[in-house]
Protein backbone atom coordinates (compact mmCIF):
# COMPACT_ATOMS: atom_id res chain seq x y z
CA UNK A 1 0.00 0.00 0.00
CA UNK A 2 1.51 3.40 -1.05
CA UNK A 3 0.27 6.28 0.77
CA UNK A 4 1.02 10.06 0.36
CA UNK A 5 0.64 13.07 2.74
CA UNK A 6 1.03 16.56 1.52
CA UNK A 7 1.54 19.30 3.93
CA UNK A 8 2.51 23.15 3.68
CA UNK A 9 -0.50 24.48 1.75
CA UNK A 10 -1.83 27.85 3.51
CA UNK A 11 -2.42 31.40 2.98
CA UNK A 12 -0.02 34.10 1.79
CA UNK A 13 -0.32 37.39 0.21
CA UNK A 14 0.30 37.42 -3.58
CA UNK A 15 3.80 37.80 -4.25
CA UNK A 16 4.79 35.83 -1.35
CA UNK A 17 6.04 32.17 -0.99
CA UNK A 18 5.23 28.57 0.30
CA UNK A 19 6.62 25.14 0.31
CA UNK A 20 4.87 22.09 0.05
CA UNK A 21 6.11 18.59 1.24
CA UNK A 22 4.81 15.08 -0.07
CA UNK A 23 5.92 12.33 2.51
CA UNK A 24 5.83 9.03 0.47
CA UNK A 25 5.43 5.72 2.17
CA UNK A 26 4.93 1.96 1.70
CA UNK A 27 7.05 1.73 -1.20
CA UNK A 28 10.50 2.31 -2.38
CA UNK A 29 9.59 5.41 -5.25
CA UNK A 30 13.34 5.29 -7.00
CA UNK A 31 11.77 4.27 -10.28
CA UNK A 32 8.67 6.63 -9.78
CA UNK A 33 7.72 10.06 -11.29
CA UNK A 34 6.40 11.99 -8.26
CA UNK A 35 4.27 15.25 -9.27
CA UNK A 36 2.18 17.84 -8.50
CA UNK A 37 -1.10 19.11 -9.60
CA UNK A 38 -3.75 21.30 -8.44
CA UNK A 39 -7.73 22.09 -8.76
CA UNK A 40 -8.90 25.73 -8.42
CA UNK A 41 -13.20 25.20 -7.71
CA UNK A 42 -15.04 24.78 -10.78
CA UNK A 43 -11.87 24.18 -12.80
CA UNK A 44 -10.53 20.73 -13.86
CA UNK A 45 -7.39 19.21 -12.62
CA UNK A 46 -3.96 20.47 -13.75
CA UNK A 47 -0.50 19.56 -13.98
CA UNK A 48 2.00 21.79 -11.83
CA UNK A 49 5.44 19.64 -11.79
CA UNK A 50 7.18 16.54 -11.96
CA UNK A 51 10.51 15.34 -10.63
CA UNK A 52 11.92 11.70 -12.01
CA UNK A 53 15.26 10.07 -11.57
CA UNK A 54 16.32 12.22 -14.84
CA UNK A 55 14.75 15.48 -14.72
CA UNK A 56 11.92 17.83 -13.84
CA UNK A 57 9.30 19.29 -15.11
CA UNK A 58 6.86 22.45 -15.13
CA UNK A 59 3.71 23.85 -16.59
CA UNK A 60 4.09 26.95 -18.23
CA UNK A 61 2.23 28.80 -15.71
CA UNK A 62 4.79 27.93 -12.76
CA UNK A 63 7.72 27.34 -14.89
CA UNK A 64 10.66 30.27 -13.06
CA UNK A 65 8.62 30.79 -9.98
CA UNK A 66 8.12 27.02 -8.81
CA UNK A 67 10.87 24.17 -8.14
CA UNK A 68 10.42 20.84 -7.49
CA UNK A 69 12.63 18.37 -5.58
CA UNK A 70 13.15 15.36 -4.25
CA UNK A 71 12.11 11.90 -4.85
CA UNK A 72 14.32 9.21 -5.77
CA UNK A 73 14.90 7.42 -2.75
CA UNK A 74 14.04 10.68 -0.24
CA UNK A 75 10.72 9.19 -0.53
CA UNK A 76 9.87 13.16 -0.15
CA UNK A 77 8.99 15.84 -3.10
CA UNK A 78 9.13 19.38 -2.25
CA UNK A 79 6.93 22.20 -4.30
CA UNK A 80 8.75 25.31 -3.48
CA UNK A 81 6.31 28.07 -4.67
CA UNK A 82 7.57 32.00 -5.20
CA UNK A 83 5.95 34.54 -6.30
CA UNK A 84 2.36 33.67 -6.08
CA UNK A 85 -0.02 35.28 -7.63
CA UNK A 86 -3.98 34.85 -7.16
CA UNK A 87 -4.62 32.39 -9.50
CA UNK A 88 -2.22 29.91 -8.30
CA UNK A 89 -5.10 29.60 -5.29
CA UNK A 90 -6.29 25.31 -5.95
CA UNK A 91 -5.94 22.30 -3.78
CA UNK A 92 -2.62 20.88 -4.56
CA UNK A 93 -2.25 17.36 -4.82
CA UNK A 94 0.82 15.02 -4.95
CA UNK A 95 1.32 12.22 -7.42
CA UNK A 96 2.83 8.61 -8.46
CA UNK A 97 3.20 7.14 -10.93
CA UNK A 98 5.11 4.42 -12.42
CA UNK A 99 5.66 5.44 -15.47
CA UNK A 100 7.83 7.81 -17.63
CA UNK A 101 7.25 11.42 -16.91
CA UNK A 102 3.27 12.44 -18.00
CA UNK A 103 1.62 15.69 -17.55
CA UNK A 104 -1.71 12.89 -17.68
CA UNK A 105 -3.13 13.09 -14.47
CA UNK A 106 -5.10 9.81 -15.36
CA UNK A 107 -1.27 8.20 -15.59
CA UNK A 108 -1.02 8.60 -11.59
CA UNK A 109 -1.51 5.41 -9.40
CA UNK A 110 -1.24 7.41 -6.20
CA UNK A 111 -2.44 10.52 -4.24
CA UNK A 112 -2.69 12.44 -1.85
CA UNK A 113 -5.17 13.69 0.01
CA UNK A 114 -4.46 17.51 -0.99
CA UNK A 115 -3.76 21.11 1.16
CA UNK A 116 -5.15 23.99 0.24
CA UNK A 117 -3.33 26.75 -0.69
CA UNK A 118 -4.49 30.33 -1.34
CA UNK A 119 -3.27 33.58 -2.57
CA UNK A 120 -4.94 36.69 -1.33
CA UNK A 121 -4.58 39.83 -3.90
Amino acid sequence: QVQLVESGGGLVQAGGSLRLSCAASGRTFITYTMGWFRQAPGQEREFVAAISTRSTYYADSVKGRFTISGGNAKNTVNLQMNSLKPEDTAVYYCAATRTIPTTNGDRYDYWGQGTQVTVSS
